[in-house]
């Protein structure tokens, strides 16, 4: 066993002035979207792998989700002669510093409410601000005397969603009302902390609600993440029903659309879209509109860079112990992702061409197609024809 802590907190590895590795060893794909600054990635199940990689002249500082994983990893290397540690509180210790750099900025007297609101309406009017009018205005998403609860997860989509409609209410003809619903199914602290903290400093007034749903999905083997999208479904529509909604709003984006559409066909065998609005079969009056439907998510990520914002990126509390069992969340949905990002950078018509797709159903030319009546095949009409 190695003679000192292998455990330091991360001002304690800021304060090594000597040449150091950093590693995050989390997922690729949440590598990619944040992580600490002048950081390598190795991902932890892979971490063996690149032993001979590894510098043993030099101080090696490990970054994970929670420090479960980094806990583990630094205890076996540490055993082989390494020079190895694992940051207290894993990725959530730099969250935490995020937020209270946040709430500092807040109180030396910068807006950050006004300059998102001003980003929005002038430098990502075209790109974001008049897509989400297009959207309400083409699909018909909003009434008057609608009162529609814009649900918010803590992402970047629901955050941006949130400043959307209180400039629609501002600036819009519509007469509605709205409640920015916050739904906590069980975050960590550190994620639920983020969310009230990034909803205070944009100034969006909450309403939170507590469930338990992951504690129920905790010990499902099958599916558990299918399980508790339906159920935060479910909760969010009664929630919002009882607080007198006759809408939920969701922040489903351009490009959520159009990769449900690739997963139907590839995984599916079936041609399907994420539809703008659809009316609830379980919660009487209810409707559930997406008024993102246009906006791409380049554009999102874009305005949030723009404003130096930093949001959760998978709010689950099981990702450790998923990524424990080897099971990572939305493998399908990445790899069509990648997939539509290798055939856009060859011709950029093609994201678009795929959401025009299901615009542009010729049915004479359908083998078979089903709707409320049943099954229609070709060879029904085709002597009549």
């Amino acid at each position: 066993m190695p003679q000192y802590d292998y455990i330091r907190t991360l001002e304690e590895m800021e304060a090594d002035d000597r040449e150091k590795c950093i590693i995050d060893v989390r997922g690729e794909e949440d590598f990619k979207r944040e992580t600490y600054e002048g950081s390598i990635h190795i991902y932890w199940e892979e971490f063996g792998e690149h032993r001979g990689e590894l510098p043993k002249d030099q101080p090696i500082y490990l970054i994970c989700y929670s420090g479960q994983q980094s806990d583990s990893i630094a205890q076996d290397f540490a055993e082989e002669g390494y020079e190895i540690y694992s940051i207290k509180g894993g990725y959530g210790s730099v969250m935490r510093r995020q937020m209270k750099e946040m709430l500092q900025e807040q109180e030396n007297g910068q807006d950050i409410a006004k300059d998102v609101e001003r980003s929005i309406v002038k430098k990502f009017r075209k790109d974001i601000w008049r897509k989400f009018t297009k959207a309400i205005n083409a699909y018909d998403l909003i009434q008057d005397g609608d009162k529609i609860a814009v649900c918010i997860s803590g992402g970047k989509d629901s955050m941006l969603m949130a400043k959307l409609f209180q400039e629609l209410q501002r600036h819009g003809k519509k007469n509605f009302d709205v409640v920015y619903l916050v739904m906590n199914p069980g975050y960590n602290d550190v994620n639920y902390q983020r969310i009230l903290t990034n909803a205070s400093i944009m100034d969006v007034p909450i309403t939170v609600f507590e469930s338990k749903i992951y504690d129920i999905v905790a010990d499902i083997d099958a599916n558990p993440c299918y399980l508790c999208a339906r159920m935060r479904r479910g909760y969010l529509y009664s929630k919002a029903k009882e607080l007198g909604c006759n809408k939920i709003a969701l922040g489903h984006h351009f490009d959520d659309v159009i990769e449900t559409i690739m997963m139907g066909m590839l995984y599916g065998a079936q041609m399907q879209t994420m539809m703008p609005k659809l009316h609830s079969t379980n919660f009487e009056g209810m409707e559930l509109i997406r008024p993102m439907y246009l906006i791409r998510e380049r554009d999102i990520i874009h305005w949030r860079e723009y404003n130096h914002l930093k949001f959760i990126a998978c709010a689950c509390r099981l990702t450790d112990s998923c990524s424990t069992t080897g099971e990572e969340t939305g493998s399908k949905r990445a790899e069509v992702k990648q997939l539509i990002k290798q055939l856009e950078d060859r011709d950029p018509v093609i994201a678009m061409n795929i959401f025009r797709s299901v615009e542009n159903v010729n049915l004479s030319t359908v083998i078979q197609y089903k709707d409320k009546d049943g099954k229609h095949h070709f060879l029904d009409t085709y002597d009549e024809q």
